[in-house]
């Protein structure tokens, strides 16, 4: 396995808490491990101004000419573009500019997120991210169903990066770290419109429904549904301690190419309830995991009765180490032709 100098350029970083910015940073942590040398380009080193409707997001004002210095100085074998917001647009620039190769991935269903947002024609957006994406050397996706999807809406070069999980971190723990009726039905990531939360807060479930995280979306749904405990913003061991008490983890979202966090529930040993659409199908283990069904309520009450001890088992064979070497394979092709 080559040695490379690897830049990882992404508008999605810390303090964003995500499986993006998670799946990231740990790529780094590994790849460092065994001998590369890894930058990251990130927004915290530019003068940012708020996403539109989604102001806890800081995006760079003009980084062109800080992209190009910092590249120009770190002289990396290859590029890896994580986002196509103003980083990966000015490190994208950069690499054509100076012939040299790069790879992309694609995180989100970004076209179907903006259309939830604005009134922007799907088609339209898919336009946009296939002419972006095109004159990479691999555009990397997390599922072969979004690997499918991407191909279907003509995009080139598309190959699977799966996802890990950190077993030491997210790991069965005490059910009573939370003192509520069972059983809890657990929803934990960003409280926005995107993630469908609502389709899970509507269910007519015993027990006790909690919500894990923040967003914009969370003043307004506190109010909506007073039953529902809301935490807020969790990290860490604290954050494992609550995904570990929960019975069932719910997870509603209808436009996620993976959801990392299913993974993390099932290494706590929570079986998760999902709808059958891509991330969920290429995830879940339909029967043993969680249960899929376009019934979410049928979903979580079958969830229940399965067995937690297959859930970790299966989240073990999901490591970081074996997503990074993946991850890294997609990059060592480029490396004579980059330099």
């Amino acid at each position: 396995m080559s040695k490379m100098k690897i830049v990882i350029a992404t508008d999605a970083w810390a303090p964003q808490i995500n499986g993006v910015v998670t799946t990231l940073g740990k790529m780094g942590e590994e790849l460092t491990q065994i001998g590369n040398d890894v930058k990251y380009i990130t927004p915290k080193e530019f003068k940012t101004f708020p996403c539109p409707s989604y102001p806890s997001i800081r995006l760079a004002i003009l980084p062109k000419k800080k992209v190009r210095m910092i590249l120009d100085d770190f002289k990396p074998d290859i590029v890896h573009i994580a986002t196509e917001g103003p980083l990966g647009q000015a490190a994208r620039s950069y690499c054509l500019k100076n012939n040299l190769k790069f790879t992309t991935s694609y995180h989100t269903q970004f076209p179907e997120y903006v259309r939830l947002r604005a009134p922007i024609p799907v088609a339209w957006i898919y336009t946009f991210l296939r002419r972006f994406h095109k004159q990479a050397s691999r555009t990397m996706v997390p599922t072969p169903s979004q690997q499918q999807k991407l191909i279907d809406r003509n995009f080139s070069n598309v190959v699977v990066w799966p996802r890990g999980v950190d077993t030491e971190l997210f790991k069965p723990r005490a059910k009573d770290f939370i003192d509520a009726k069972r059983p809890v039905s657990m929803y934990m990531g960003r409280v926005a419109v995107e993630k469908n939360i609502e389709a899970f807060l509507e269910l007519d479930l015993s027990g006790t429904k909690y919500v894990i995280g923040d967003g914009p979306d969370l003043p307004a749904l506190k109010k909506k549904y007073p039953d529902v405990k809301f935490t807020g913003f969790k990290r860490g061991k604290e954050l494992a301690q609550y995904l570990a008490a929960a019975d069932v983890f719910v997870f509603p979202s209808l436009t996620d190419t993976y959801g990392l966090v299913m993974l993390e529930a099932m290494a706590c040993g929570v079986p998760v309830a999902a709808f059958p659409v891509t991330g969920p199908i290429d995830v879940v283990v339909q029967g043993k995991t969680g249960i899929l069904d376009k019934d979410l309520n049928k979903a979580v009450l079958e969830a229940l009765e399965l067995n937690p001890q297959d859930c970790i088992a299966y989240a073990k064979s999901k490591s970081w180490r074996s997503c990074a070497k993946t991850f890294f394979n997609h990059l060592e092709p480029n490396l004579v032709s980059a330099k």
